[in-house]
C-alpha cells in the first residue's frame, strides 16, 4: 500500500464497523447494492459478491419495514458466510419513522446514511433529523450526511438564490447550487454536533453529476472543515461514460489529498455485474499510487509491426491468471500487490517497459527474430522461444513472486 508522496488532507476518524475511514486510514472503496433488501437472499447475495470483489463497505436501502426488518437476517447470513463487511442504511423520507420504530433492526446496521433533503420540509426537517442523529447516538452507530444536487433542499436553494440576486454582482446558478450544496452538508454537521454526535462518528458528501462542479464543491469544502469526505460522482452513467466521467471526478480530488472513502457509481448493464462498479474505483486508487490491490499489468496496445495478436492473448492471460490466483497468493505471498509486469508486443518500446518493470516479457514483432527476452529487476533473465511462452512465462512469474515475497 502506498500514497505515492500524496499529502492527505486531515480529517477525524470514523469506525464504521470493523474499517475505518479517515485519519490515517487509506482511502476506503465502497458500494451499493441494488436488489430489494427486503428479498433476504438476493440482497445477501449481492453484498456478498460485491464484498469479495473488494467492496470495504456495502450500503443497503431501508426504504420501509420489510426493508429494515430483514437487515437482521441478512447480517446473520453474511456472518455465517465469514463476510464481515460493513453495512450501511440508506435512509429517505421516512428514515426518522424506521429508525424510531425498529431500534433493534437499526442497531444491526454499522451506518446510517441521511440525505438532509430527503427527510422533510420546513418546521419537520429539523425534527426529523433531530430523531435520526438522537437514534444514531443511543445505537452509538456513524452516519454519512450525504448531500446530493438531485435532493438538495429546495428551502435553502429558493433561499439562496433570493440572497444571490440581490447582489450587485450575482453569480451564476452552478455557483449558487455549488454554495448550496456545500452549505447543508455543513449545517447539518454542525446540527449533528450539537445533538451530541462526535466528528468521530460524522462523514460528510457532497455529490453531483457534474464532473468540473464536483471537484469545485470538494476542493471548497475540504479547506472548510476536517470532517471524513466521501467522494462518489452521482448518476455516472453507464458503460465507457460512467468509467471515465467517475475517473475524472475522482482523480483530481485524489491527487490533492482530498477524500477518504469513494464509490464509483455506474448503471448496471442488464444481467451485468454489479461488482464492476468496485472494479473501477479500484483501478481509479492503483493508477493513481494510492493503493494497490492486484499487480499492475503493463501492456502496449499493438501496432503494424506486431505479427499476430498473441501478446495481447498473452496480457489478457496474464491479466485472469493473476485474478484467479490473487486470493491465494495474498495470503501466502504478503506485497504481491505491488508488483509491476509488463508484456509488449515488439522492440519499439518492449524491451525498455520491461526493463522498467520487476518482471516483463517482449514478445516479437514484424519482421523480427521470433524469441521473447524476460526481463527480471532490469535485467534480461531468459529468452523464449517455441508454442509455450505463455506456459514457460507465468513459471517464472510464480516462481519469482515466490522468490521475492515468501515469507
Amino acid at each position: 500500500m502506498s500514497m505515492n508522496n500524496i499529502n492527505r488532507r486531515k480529517s477525524h476518524e470514523v469506525k464504521v464497523g470493523n474499517i475505518s475511514v479517515g485519519g490515517n486510514n487509506p482511502v476506503i472503496v465502497q458500494s451499493m447494492t441494488d436488489t430489494n433488501t427486503s428479498d433476504i437472499e438476493k440482497t445477501t447475495e449481492q453484498i456478498i459478491q460485491l464484498a469479495k470483489a473488494g467492496s470495504e463497505i456495502v450500503r443497503v436501502t431501508v426504504n420501509d419495514s420489510d426493508a429494515m426488518q430483514a437487515i437482521p437476517y441478512i447480517k446473520e447470513n453474511l456472518i455465517k458466510s465469514d463476510i464481515t463487511v460493513p453495512i450501511v442504511g440508506d435512509f429517505h423520507f421516512n428514515g426518522h419513522i424506521l429508525l424510531n420504530k425498529y431500534k433493534t433492526e437499526a442497531g444491526c446496521l454499522d451506518k446510517f446514511r441521511i440525505n438532509p433533503g430527503n427527510v422533510g420540509k420546513k418546521n419537520k426537517k429539523d425534527k426529523n433529523f433531530t430523531t435520526m442523529i438522537e437514534t444514531a447516538c443511543e445505537l452509538n452507530k456513524p452516519v454519512r450526511i450525504g448531500v446530493n444536487w438531485g435532493s438538495l433542499d429546495q428551502e435553502l436553494l429558493a433561499s439562496n438564490l433570493d440572497a444571490n440576486n440581490k447582489l450587485s454582482k450575482p453569480k451564476t446558478l452552478d455557483e449558487v447550487m455549488c454554495d448550496s450544496v456545500i452549505t447543508s452538508a455543513l449545517e447539518n454537521a454542525k446540527l449533528a454536533e450539537s445533538i451530541g454526535m462526535g466528528k468521530d462518528k460524522i462523514i460528510i458528501s457532497c455529490k453531483l453529476s457534474k464532473v468540473n462542479m464536483l471537484i469545485k464543491v470538494y476542493k471548497k469544502i475540504s479547506e472548510m472543515c476536517d470532517y471524513a469526505l466521501h467522494l462518489g460522482l452521482t448518476e455516472a452513467g453507464s458503460n465507457e461514460r460512467g468509467v471515465v466521467y467517475s475517473a475524472c471526478a475522482l482523480g483530481p480530488l485524489l491527487l490533492d489529498g482530498i477524500g477518504d472513502t469513494i464509490r464509483v457509481s455506474l448503471t448496471t448493464d442488464i444481467n451485468g455485474s454489479r461488482s464492476k462498479e468496485v472494479d473501477v474505483a479500484k483501478l481509479i486508487l492503483q493508477s493513481l499510487g494510492i493503493r494497490y490491490f492486484l499487480p499492475d499489468v503493463t501492456s502496449c496496445p499493438g501496432c503494424g509491426r506486431t505479427s499476430s495478436d498473441y501478446f495481447q492473448k498473452l496480457a489478457s492471460d496474464i491479466d485472469k491468471h493473476i485474478k484467479i490466483n490473487m486470493p491465494a497468493w495474498k495470503k501466502d505471498y504478503p506485497g504481491v500487490e505491488n508488483l509491476k509486469i509488463s508484456v509488449m508486443g515488439c522492440i519499439v518500446n518492449g524491451p525498455g517497459e520491461s526493463k522498467h518493470a520487476d518482471i516483463g516479457i517482449s514478445l516479437p514483432g514484424r519482421g523480427e527474430n521470433p524469441t521473447a527476452p524476460v526481463y527480471i529487476d532490469g535485467q534480461k533473465n531468459v529468452t523464449l522461444k517455441g508454442n509455450n511462452i505463455t506456459n514457460d512465462f507465468k513459471e517464472i512469474l510464480f516462481n519469482y513472486i515466490e522468490s521475492r515475497f515468501k515469507t
